[in-house]
């Protein structure tokens, strides 16, 4: 099997996955605002196993912001959240316990994101407030519902990412 063809399938799958599931949260009206329950976020816990994760979410988090209606400003800051919370899970990759690697998404988005939601969409409320209200999403989409699904796929790794960590 051709690892780079196998990297490229892996990302975009993920982006694919990014993209439907912040579709429907969007749908049911917690993709955006100050408070977000992304669906899509909890897939921020793929890095743990394949680094085509951390493209692949990078990709999708950029289709699925333009395609929910965000401004440029959102779709780059809020991609770039993301990009570096997929990066930092993925440092995490070899740590005996992998609660922690839930944290680096969480804390890039209440990082980032208020300051998009207070400087970009001129939302009322303050920075605290958004820090606060993101991060309840993030706990929940990348913490409770990624840990459920880390759980879950690793029971099932050999069969979804065959390949080691490296695609070398």
């Amino acid at each position: 099997m051709n690892k780079k063809v196998l990297f490229i399938v892996h990302a975009a799958v993920i982006a694919a996955l990014y993209v439907v599931l912040t579709l429907a949260a969007n749908a049911l009206g917690l993709a955006n605002y100050a408070i977000q329950v992304r669906f899509s976020e909890a897939l921020t816990i793929l890095p743990l196993f394949t680094p085509a994760a951390i493209p692949g979410l990078f990709a999708g988090c950029i289709l699925a912001n333009f395609m929910t209606g965000c401004l440029p400003w959102d779709i780059v800051l809020g991609s770039a959240a993301t990009l570096i919370g997929a990066f930092g899970t993925y440092l995490l990759r070899d740590l005996r316990v992998k609660w922690p690697a839930v944290l680096p998404p969480i804390l890039a988005n209440v990082l980032i994101v208020p300051f998009v939601l207070a400087y970009v969409y001129r939302f009322e409320g303050s920075i605290p407030y958004f820090m606060f209200t993101v991060g309840i999403g993030e706990v929940i989409s990348c913490g409770v519902l990624g840990m459920l699904l880390y759980s879950i796929l690793k029971r099932y790794r050999k069969y979804l990412f065959p390949t080691p960590l490296s695609y070398k």
